[in-house]
């Protein structure tokens, strides 16, 4: 006997149990000799008592139900009780199901509901969520899956009441692209969970995370929070002197207290699960560069993430935040100048200042005054001087050792891997292919900086400097 013949003589035994559970409930209620009346005190006593099903649950049944099942035994006898076998022939094709199979096999990480969402990319179809589950299940897939974190600590909930009021960013350690370990910084809006910034990057620092956050603040407003961990990128000066200029409260969460960070954590989880997971190693050795994977997680984003109804706000993310559009955008004057770097020095008895091996020359009359020097990190041959918050000139070169800060360093590569693949289907070019068909002109927001920037924005966060920076070594 085949597994289909098995499953079979399963349901129909099932079938029978049924029938007899019936016969059991209404035979002397049946019994041809008593009245209408006797009968129905008969059945009232049963309807109101507690029974012990067909597979041993608690179960009541109805006075309608036992009379309909006492119609049916005079009319056909025992046969006449026993249900009809649930449809044996499987309703999804068994190659969607293989297909299935084949996806979950050859990346345990993906869930039914990325399998869902590979396989309606594909073909246009795909079957139940639940069906998906019950397949797994069956087969002895879900053993596959890859372990997660013990139960943690519980914690009070809480969300912004609208948008832009909180903004949550965070760094997540991904995938290797071009032999150099990438990371993601982002940021999310709490009150819709839109995704504000986006951006991967080479390396886990203020360069990087500048790059993200720079060309959101320019597209999608200023927000009144900026919520952070103690990581080094979030601690260093620069974020909270460009936080100061544009007006924005940067709070950092305490070590070891994560209250209000889950919901970065969750949308971490989600990248992980739904992009993160296509990247195998042969998929990412395919990616040329930081372009090409910023391009993919833009489609998934807005192509997936923020057009699918969020489980917490019953809303999608992106309709959400803009429900509460529209928001005011910062100057690009005042952009730029927020997101270039600054430190202080003492101006010595010749009328000049030295930082990082350079000595510029400035204004006699500073002489002995304490001034803050403003400069592009990746061109500090030339900066700007102030004095007690006011402009004070330019600062002259007059030794220079180093273009650039210590901090705006690239990182030297590293080495890739190889892996094979089973199925052939690359979900996140099916993405990248949808979205470059739907979206048009629509702005990229994780990729376009502000208006008028050219003149003096900051190349380590314009579109053009990430890609003057991939050719300087980055990629």
């Amino acid at each position: 006997m085949n597994k289909a013949e098995e499953e079979q003589q399963a349901r129909l035994e099932r079938a029978r149990a049924i029938g007899l559970f019936r016969y059991m409930l209404i035979r002397d209620a049946a019994d041809p000799a008593l009245s209408s009346r006797q009968r129905g005190a008969v059945v009232r006593e049963i309807a109101a008592r507690e029974h012990s099903g067909p597979a041993g649950e608690p179960v009541r049944v109805t006075r309608w139900t036992l009379d309909k099942w006492i119609r049916q035994w005079r009319a056909g006898g025992f046969d006449a009780l026993v249900p009809a076998p649930r449809q044996s022939q499987p309703r999804t094709p068994p190659g969607i199901l293989e297909l299935a199979a084949a996806l979950k096999k050859e990346n345990p990480a993906r869930t039914a509901a990325q399998v869902q969402r590979i396989l309606r990319a594909q073909s246009g179809w795909a079957p139940d969520e639940t069906t998906i589950q019950r397949m797994f299940r069956r087969e002895g897939l879900t053993a596959l899956a890859v372990p997660d974190a013990g139960p943690g600590r519980v914690f009070g909930r809480f969300e912004a009441s609208r948008p832009n009021e909180i903004w949550t960013g965070d760094a997540l350690h991904a995938v290797q692209v071009a032999g150099r370990k990438t990371y993601l910084f982002a940021f999310i809006d709490d009150h819709s969970r839109a995704v504000m910034a986006a951006r991967f990057g080479f390396a886990e620092d203020t360069v990087r995370l500048a790059a993200a956050l720079r060309p959101a603040l320019a597209s999608r407003g200023v927000p009144e929070n900026v919520y952070v961990d103690n990581g080094s990128a979030f601690v260093d000066a620069w974020l909270l002197r460009a936080c100061a200029r544009l007006g924005i409260k940067l709070v950092h969460s305490t070590p070891g207290r994560p209250e209000g960070r889950g919901k970065i954590e969750r949308f971490f989880r989600t990248v992980r699960g739904q992009f993160l997971a296509e990247l195998t190693e042969e998929r990412a050795a395919r990616v040329p560069g930081l372009a090409e994977l910023n391009r993919l997680f833009a489609a998934w984003t807005e192509t997936v993430y923020h057009a699918r109804e969020h489980s917490e706000t019953g809303q999608a993310p992106l309709a959400r935040w803009e429900a509460g559009s529209p928001f005011p955008l910062p100057a690009p004057g005042n952009l730029a100048d927020a997101f270039r770097w600054s430190e202080h020095r003492t101006v010595t008895k010749t009328a000049t200042v030295s930082m990082h091996g350079n000595r510029y020359q400035v204004d006699p009359v500073l002489t002995g005054r304490r001034v803050e020097l403003v400069f592009d990190p990746f061109d500090i041959t030339v900066l700007s001087v102030r004095c007690d918050g006011k402009d004070a000139g330019t600062a002259t070169p007059h030794q220079i050792t180093r273009h650039s800060h210590p901090k705006a360093r690239l990182e030297d590569p590293g080495s890739g891997d190889d892996a094979p693949r089973a199925t052939g289907i690359d979900y996140l070019s099916l993405l990248g292919e949808q979205h470059d068909r739907q979206s048009g002109d629509r702005v990229n927001y994780a990729a376009l900086a502000g208006p008028g920037d050219a003149g003096d924005s900051v190349p380590a966060v314009s579109p053009d400097q990430d890609r003057e920076q991939e050719d300087r070594g980055e990629r």
